[in-house]
């Protein structure tokens, strides 16, 4: 490990900075849509985007998986000797690596990608066993080790889930196969060790931190960056705010405001950042005193709508992190799409509030795990 280390001091900085391209793939929600089975869909299987946060499934061997329809973008990863690729989530919400195997029967699995170990000669199984919550079942799998390439990092012995059963449908609709989890080792099931604290014991990355920019348009342009931050995502300063819990990124919020009016989160309230989230979610009652100040109203499928001609009037939803101001212009947190258009925020019964993919496109996000802070800096 430690001619690791000292190889990236000796080289150019940049050459030990690397940048995965995320892509912006269609959701699941635009495919449900573009087949009519959206409204049907939504029915029997409930928007349920704290479920990954549960404190209970924190402590035991399983990992949640929100089911969250509006995911989109994906890297590209790959595992084995020859290498194998997977289309993966970068998701700083969970903690475990895994991607479909051959051993997979189920409908979720039939249209993706596919580990197969007996393909790879530097494979390791384990008598390990994974879970991970969905809905009203669960995903299996077993753990192995293998090498892992992601964006030119090769990160050897690296332990991943391989799926043998993904319950529902959900899955199916995605256009990514896995999950790649940047949360603490904490909460990662089974005791895994992360991706990104392999690369850091190995002495792979020159810093111990990632970075996250979200392009606001078109399918490419966004970047995941380990071991660095890059000027050029961002412009001012990187407002940095201290992790408060080391299992998933939490930090404290001060509150929300509308037109100067605290709206939400008064008193303050635990958030989380997140890049497995596409919205932002918090409490049912506070979610819905914003929509009513923006001037969305619910549609059939559970959606907050407005009207897309009066985006331009709507006002800004302002995020206090730390004692400095976020805004959400109304530009970041509505979205158009050929049936109309809808707001970025969505209700829980929970009382955590999750800072999705919406507030992220607006901030470029650096996630220091030397010092345990969230950057945030107004995205470019």
């Amino acid at each position: 490990m430690k001619w690791a280390v000292v190889l990236c001091a000796l080289v150019a900085l940049s050459e030990c900075i690397h940048k995965i391209p995320l892509y912006k793939g269609k959701s699941a929600r635009e495919t449900l849509e573009e087949q009519g089975l959206l409204e049907e869909y939504l029915k029997t299987h409930p928007y349920n985007p704290t479920i990954k946060f549960n404190p209970v499934l924190a402590q035991t061997s399983d990992e949640p998986l929100t089911n969250d329809m509006d995911l989109s973008y994906y890297g590209v990863i790959s595992i084995g000797t020859p290498p194998q690729s997977f289309k993966v989530i970068f998701d700083t919400g969970s903690s475990n690596l895994w991607v479909p195997s051959v051993y997979c029967n189920s409908y979720a699995c039939s249209n993706h990608k596919k580990f197969n170990p007996s393909q790879s000669s530097t494979y390791r199984s384990t008598s390990q066993t994974v879970s991970i919550q969905y809905g009203t079942g669960a995903m299996t799998g077993i753990l192995g080790y293998d090498t892992v390439t992601v964006g030119g990092i090769v990160d050897n012995n690296q332990i991943f889930g391989l799926s043998e059963t993904e319950p529902g449908s959900f899955l199916y609709y995605v256009v990514f196969d896995g999950i790649l989890g940047l949360a603490y080792p904490s909460i990662s099931s089974s005791g895994a060790t992360p991706v990104f604290d392999n690369m850091m014991n190995q002495g792979l990355v020159s810093q111990d931190l990632f970075s996250f920019y979200l392009s606001r348009d078109g399918q490419a342009g966004s970047v995941v960056t380990f071991g660095g931050i890059d000027p050029s995502y961002y412009t001012g300063q990187i407002n940095w705010v201290p992790v408060t819990s080391q299992t998933y990124w939490e930090i404290t919020m001060d509150q929300v405001t509308v037109n100067g009016q605290t709206v939400a989160c008064s008193g303050g309230c635990r958030g989380i950042i997140d890049t497995g989230t596409s919205l932002v979610v918090g409490p049912t009652n506070d979610i819905n005193n914003i929509q009513a100040w923006v001037g969305a109203t619910t549609n059939q499928n559970g959606q907050s709508t407005v009207n897309c001609n009066s985006i331009g009037s709507m006002p800004e939803v302002v995020f206090t992190i730390n004692g400095i101001n976020f805004p959400l212009p109304s530009s970041a947190y509505v979205s158009q799409r050929s049936s109309g258009c809808s707001t970025g925020f969505s209700g829980s019964s929970d009382q955590l509030w999750i800072l999705g993919d919406v507030f992220i496109r607006e901030y470029y996000a650096i996630f220091d795990r030397s010092n345990n802070m969230i950057g945030l800096a107004q995205a470019v």
